[in-house]
C-alpha cells in the first residue's frame, strides 16, 4: 500500500487501540468501512494486532487473522511467564542477582491478557556471571543465538520462548548519556522483599528507564506506536502518584527532557482522541512509519548524521574501521585479542554481503544521494 493508505490504516489501528485500552465500544459504521486485510498488515508491523483484535471482537467482528494472533499472544505470554519463573528460580539457586525489565512488567498493566504482545523477555543480571548464566540457560534447554555481543545475550527455546539476558542496560555506543547514567545501575535498584536475589526499580525510575529505552530506539532506527501506547498505559496507572520533580531532575541528567515531554503529551492526546497540532502530527508520522523496532533507513540516516559530520568519506571510515568502544561492545573476542582486529576489518564486510544484502543496498542507495 502507498504511504497515504498506510497512514490511513494506521489511524484506524490507533482508533481501535484507544477503544480497547479505554474499554469503549468502537463505532460499528467506522469499523465496517475499514479494510481488515490492510489493517492487519499495519497492526503486524507495530505488533499491536492482539490489542486491535479485542476491539474488533467488542463489535462482534471475528476475523480469523486477528483472532489467531490474539490467541498466540495469550499463549506466548503464558509460556514466557512460566519460563521466566524457572529462570529466576535457577538464578536464585546460583546466588545471581537479577531484575526483569520493561515489557514483562508492563504487559500486566494492560487491561487484558495478551493485549500487549511480547517478542521476548529481558532480564538484567549480574554482569560478572555471564558465562554461568549461559550454562544455566543451556542446561534448561535454550539455544544461544548470540553471546558476548552487545549488552545482552540472546537465548531461545521452542516454541516461542525468547529471552535476552542483559549484562548492562545500555552500551558505550548508545546515544547521549545513557551508558554513563546507567553504568552503576545497582545504586538505583530496590531489593525485592519476597526473594533473595531479585531487584526492581522504584516506579519513577521504571518510567525514566522506559523513556530512555524508547529514546535509544527513537534516535537510532526509530520506534513505533506501541512505545506511545506503553507510555499511555503507564501514565494511566501511575501519573497521579509520581514524583515529577525527581523525574525531571533525572531526565535533565540524561538530556532527554524534551523527548519525554513530547512523548508524554503525544501519547495522552493520541489515545484520548484529542486533536493533534501540525507538529504532533508530523511526529506521529515518524512513529507510524518506523514500525515497532524502527527501520533500516532511519538507522542509516541517524548513523550518517552521527558519524559523518557531512562527509561521506568519514562515514565510510567509521563503517569499515569501528572504534575500540564498538569493538568492545559488539566483537569482544577481537577486543580481547587486539592483534586480530585487522581480520575483523575484512570479516565484517564479507559477512554483511552474505547475510545482509538488503541493508547494504539501502545503505549504498542512501550514500549515493549524498555528496561531500
Amino acid at each position: 500500500m502507498n504511504q497515504n493508505e498506510y497512514r490511513r490504516n494506521a489511524y484506524d489501528m490507533i482508533y481501535l487501540i484507544s477503544c480497547a485500552v479505554n474499554n469503549k465500544i468502537p463505532d460499528k459504521t467506522r469499523v465496517n468501512n475499514m479494510n481488515l486485510e490492510k489493517l492487519f498488515k499495519v497492526c503486524q508491523t507495530h505488533i499491536l494486532t492482539a490489542c486491535v483484535a479485542y476491539a474488533l471482537e467488542s463489535v462482534n467482528i471475528q476475523d480469523h487473522n486477528f483472532i489467531q494472533v490474539k490467541e498466540k499472544a495469550i499463549r506466548k505470554n503464558i509460556i514466557l511467564d512460566m519460563e521466566r519463573k524457572k529462570i529466576l528460580d535457577c538464578l536464585e539457586k546460583e546466588h545471581i542477582w537479577y531484575m526483569p525489565l520493561k515489557g514483562s512488567i508492563l504487559k500486566d498493566w494492560y487491561p487484558k491478557l495478551g493485549m500487549r504482545q511480547m517478542s521476548d523477555n529481558d532480564i538484567l543480571c549480574d554482569n560478572t556471571k555471564r558465562k554461568k548464566i549461559k550454562q544455566i540457560m543451556l542446561d534448561m534447554g535454550f539455544t544461544c543465538n548470540h553471546f558476548e555481543k552487545g549488552n545482552d545475550d540472546s537465548y531461545f527455546k521452542p516454541p516461542v520462548a525468547n529471552f535476552e539476558m542483559h549484562n548492562a542496560l545500555f552500551s558505550l555506543g548508545h546515544v547521549g548519556h545513557l551508558f554513563e547514567y546507567y553504568n552503576n545501575i545497582k545504586e538505583k535498584l530496590i531489593k525485592d522483599e519476597d526473594n533473595a536475589y531479585g531487584w526492581h526499580f522504584r516506579i519513577e525510575d521504571f518510567y525514566i528507564y522506559m523513556i530512555a529505552h524508547e529514546y535509544k530506539h527513537y534516535t537510532t532506527s526509530g520506534t513505533g506506536v506501541r512505545s506511545l501506547l506503553d507510555t499511555y498505559i503507564f501514565l494511566q496507572k501511575f501519573d497521579s502518584c509520581l514524583d515529577w520533580k525527581y523525574i525531571d531532575n533525572e531526565l535533565k541528567k540524561l538530556d532527554i527532557v524534551n523527548y519525554e515531554e513530547q512523548n508524554r503529551i503525544l501519547s495522552k492526546k493520541l489515545f484520548t482522541g484529542k486533536v493533534l497540532t501540525e507538529q504532533e502530527t508530523n511526529n506521529l508520522d515518524y512513529y507510524i512509519f518506523s514500525g515497532t523496532y524502527g527501520n533500516v533507513k532511519n538507522y542509516i540516516e541517524h548513523d550518517f548524521q552521527k558519524f559523518s559530520n557531512g562527509s561521506k568519506m568519514k562515514y565510510l571510515i567509521h563503517r569499515f574501521f569501528p572504534s575500540m568502544n564498538e569493538i568492545k561492545t559488539n566483537w569482544i573476542f577481537f577486543y580481547r585479542h587486539k592483534w586480530l582486529i585487522p581480520i575483523l576489518w575484512i570479516y565484517r564486510p564479507i559477512h554483511a554481503l552474505v547475510t545482509n544484502k538488503t541493508k547494504l543496498k539501502i545503505e549504498w542507495d542512501y550514500l549515493k544521494q549524498h555528496n561531500d
